[in-house]
């Protein structure tokens, strides 16, 4: 596998980079299927608005908000330990979405995915930036970035052979069942992913306790940059899926081949790309240059409805979606930046829980504020907010300092 060969090349000999790659790339697998499902069946089977979309999606960020404190209580367990504890958090939620429940029981099993989802996510970067060789922490994130698009790819395909086969091929007279199936093979694949990492020397053990809370002054900047990254990854990851499916129409099946698509293009070039950027660019250069496409990205998609006619517009949404799935990988430079800072692997990754908790303060009050803008005033005026964003983040970004130059 090119990823395989390319990261051996990028990590040090001995770190236990194989267990931890193998299974963040099934991980990958059971995250795509999962989000390929997600927003149609939200539709689907509870008929929600854009409100109700942001409620939902406030209740689901919560855990980032409180991933600090929750990673306080688990300040003794390793990177790894927490790799696993949120994987197998993840895997539960999804058994209990194969019950039929109404409304506020279905919020409840997403916000526990969600819980699980969080506790990856710093652990995952940190472990990234652990294993790699002096020099190659940028491209050790896109590589990982990139084999978690990999598997996003794989799950999309799978979600839409799914609900293309039973609707088609098949005929499935429900779609619950369609969609149990999806759940299904996310629980086989969780599991898969934490079997997997188990194999071999657990990788980037800590030799000492992490830091239980962990608020430092001279990561303000690293904070706020977070805010604004939490801001922008709300309007697209909750509302440009909802965007598609409510305006445009696109089915289950269309949806995961989309997404498939995008994973893909960012499995391919997208990750590692940014990553090598970002080592030999620098990484505020990449967090300046980011944002200045991203404003441009969101005014397309909040008006291609308003300007082009109904297929070219689609077309037009299409192709900004995949490109801010791109762009997102440029959190690798906010990473990047947060290391330099760092005086050890126990204090970048309490720092980057802290970031995510950070980012997630914004996430869960623009959430319902999105919401409220879509029901109210249309997708166009949501996705100016985030442009609006953007550009305050590319002006943000000059502030930071410029990176030391590597040997």
């Amino acid at each position: 596998m090119k990823f395989l060969s390319s990261y051996s090349a990028v990590c040090r000999p001995g770190s236990g980079w194989a267990a931890f790659f193998a299974s963040i790339l099934v991980w990958g697998v059971g995250m795509g299927c999962f989000q390929a499902a997600f927003n149609n069946f939200l539709v689907e089977f509870y008929s929600i608005g854009g409100v109700d979309r942001g409620v939902l999606e406030f209740l689901r960020e919560t855990p980032g908000v409180c991933l600090v404190a929750i990673l306080a209580l688990l300040h003794r367990r390793t990177d790894w330990q927490i790799l696993r504890l949120g994987t197998l958090v993840s895997m539960l939620a999804a058994g209990l979405l194969l019950v039929p429940v109404p409304w506020m029981p279905c919020v409840a099993f997403i916000t526990i995915w969600a819980l699980g989802e969080h506790l990856v996510m710093p652990v995952r970067q940190s472990l990234a930036l652990s294993v790699a060789r002096e020099g190659k922490g940028g491209e050790s994130l896109g590589i990982v970035t990139g084999a978690i698009n990999a598997g996003t790819v794989a799950g999309s395909l799978i979600v839409a052979a799914v609900f293309y086969l039973g609707t088609r091929v098949m005929s499935a007279g429900s779609q619950r069942l369609l969609y149990d199936v999806v759940w299904g093979l996310v629980i086989l694949l969780l599991g898969a992913s934490v079997l997997m990492g188990l194999k071999g020397r657990e990788p980037g053990v800590q030799g000492r306790a992490r830091p239980s809370f962990y608020f430092r002054r001279k990561y303000a900047k690293f904070y706020a940059l977070e805010l604004f990254y939490g801001a922008r990854k709300q309007v697209f990851f909750t509302f440009g899926p909802f965007v598609l499916i409510k305006l445009y129409g696109m089915e289950t099946q269309d949806i995961a081949l989309l997404f498939g698509l995008s994973a893909f293009l960012t499995a391919l070039w997208g990750g590692r790309l940014i990553g090598r950027l970002a080592d030999r660019w620098g990484y505020r250069n990449v967090m300046v240059w980011d944002t200045v496409v991203l404003f441009f990205v969101c005014l397309l998609y909040g008006f291609a409805k308003d300007v082009f006619p109904p297929r070219v517009a689609l077309a037009v949404v299409c192709v900004n979606y995949i490109l801010d799935a791109i762009l997102s990988n440029a959190s690798i430079a906010t990473n990047l930046y947060a290391r330099t800072l760092s005086d050890s692997q126990e204090e970048l990754t309490a720092t980057l829980s802290s970031g995510i908790s950070v980012n997630h303060v914004i996430t869960v009050f623009y959430a319902v504020f999105g919401g409220w803008v879509f029901d109210r005033f249309g997708a166009g005026a949501l996705f100016s907010t985030a442009a609006v964003m953007a550009l305050a983040n590319s002006a943000f970004a000059l502030t930071v300092p410029k990176p030391p130059p590597q040997r």
